[in-house]
């Protein structure tokens, strides 16, 4: 679909075609993929309001994930900049057009996020991400992945009885593990859903805490039960908890137990003990699976305990049956700026390594 030289012409969709460019005569010093330009035309007005956003908001971000300029006359784009960068540009804005013509809803955020993930890896094709839905939310939102790591995490999930989901803060470890277990409940795959965290005392015994056990352990749970409140309606949710379809739980009470025909999840598993992890590993009945997830830069075990989720991915990564997936900082799919604090929290540990005569890790 490109007109650029030394492109291939392709068959356009009826939503959007690319106009070739006159050839031009260089006339002046600049280099010549300044003068170059690659045309999209959309022809539905909606579409491409859509597409450009608010004030040109998506545009304008994809300008800055490729560096290039998109200028706009009617239903025409003008894409502007170094060749390379033009083809990529063009390929991304052709695949938003055809998601949106085909009738795939995409707030600006998704549109941002898919410019994200084009910069990021090139000749990426974003129906893989964006139609692949794991499972709708109780306000009708599909859940997909959003970054290569999470397709693969959530593919590894599709095939695999046990995953080790490992890497930073917000980067959809435990919320995708969440959906693909409400996905396997309601398909009929699993009869229950198990989500446990370790306990980890911060500064006060839980034994002192005010309350019963419940209001005791609840907020080291609070972050399962706002995933789970995500996808389920409340009323629902709260149904299935009272039954016993869902059930939250420390990871001190897997202890003992056989889960059959479930869907359990250990989250915050740098957290657990080399014996905790082995337990919680062993519990696993027929027609079960399990996803542990955590992040190895975040233990908060006390200097005398190793933590299980290290010691599980010395022992088992070469285990062909149980993936281990790593996240980087490049997944964090939260608020934009979290991304820059763990890139600033990793400088600082780098410095803080080189001045102690330590190799700082990557």
């Amino acid at each position: 679909m490109l007109d650029s030289a030394g492109s291939q012409p392709a068959v356009p969709s009826a939503a959007c075609r690319f106009r070739p460019e006159p050839p031009t005569i260089e006339t002046t010093a600049e280099p010549p993929d300044v003068d170059d330009t690659t045309r999209l035309q959309v022809d539905d007005n909606h579409l491409l309001r859509e597409l450009a956003g608010e004030s040109r908001k998506n545009l304008s971000a994809i300008e800055r994930f490729f560096s290039v300029r998109i200028g706009q006359r009617g239903n025409l784009l003008t894409i502007s900049g170094a060749p390379e960068a033009q083809a990529s540009t063009a390929a991304l804005l052709a695949q938003l057009v055809d998601l949106l013509g085909s009738g795939h809803a995409m707030s600006s955020r998704d549109i941002v996020h898919a410019a994200r993930l084009a910069a990021s890896a090139p000749g990426v094709d974003l129906r893989d991400f964006m139609l692949d839905t794991v499972v709708m939310t109780a306000r009708r939102k599909a859940i997909t992945p959003r970054t290569p790591n999470q397709k693969r995490y959530v593919d590894a999930m599709r095939k695999h009885d046990i995953v080790f989901g490992i890497g930073p803060a917000g980067t959809g470890k435990t919320y995708l593990a969440v959906a693909m277990a409400v996905a396997a409940l309601q398909r009929g795959d699993v009869q229950r859903i198990v989500l446990t965290r370790p306990a980890v005392e911060a500064g006060e015994k839980l034994g002192f805490l005010p309350g019963d056990l419940a209001e005791k352990v609840n907020p080291y749970l609070r972050p399962l039960y706002d995933a789970l409140q995500d996808m389920l309606d409340p009323v629902r949710c709260a149904r299935f908890v009272e039954q016993g379809t869902i059930e939250v739980a420390p990871l001190a009470f897997m202890r003992g137990r056989t889960l059959n025909k479930s869907f359990v999840i250990m989250d915050e598993a740098q957290n657990s003990t080399r014996e905790q992890m082995k337990m919680f590993l062993t519990r696993l009945g027929a027609d079960s699976q399990a996803v542990i997830t955590g992040d190895i830069t975040q233990i908060d075990l006390e200097r005398n305990h190793h933590s299980g989720l290290v010691d599980a991915k010395r022992i088992l990564q070469g285990i062909d049956a149980i993936p281990f997936v790593q996240f980087e900082r490049v997944d964090v799919v939260r608020h934009p700026l979290v991304r820059r604090i763990l890139k600033a929290y990793e400088r600082a540990d780098a410095r803080e390594k080189q001045r102690h005569g330590q190799e700082p890790t990557n």
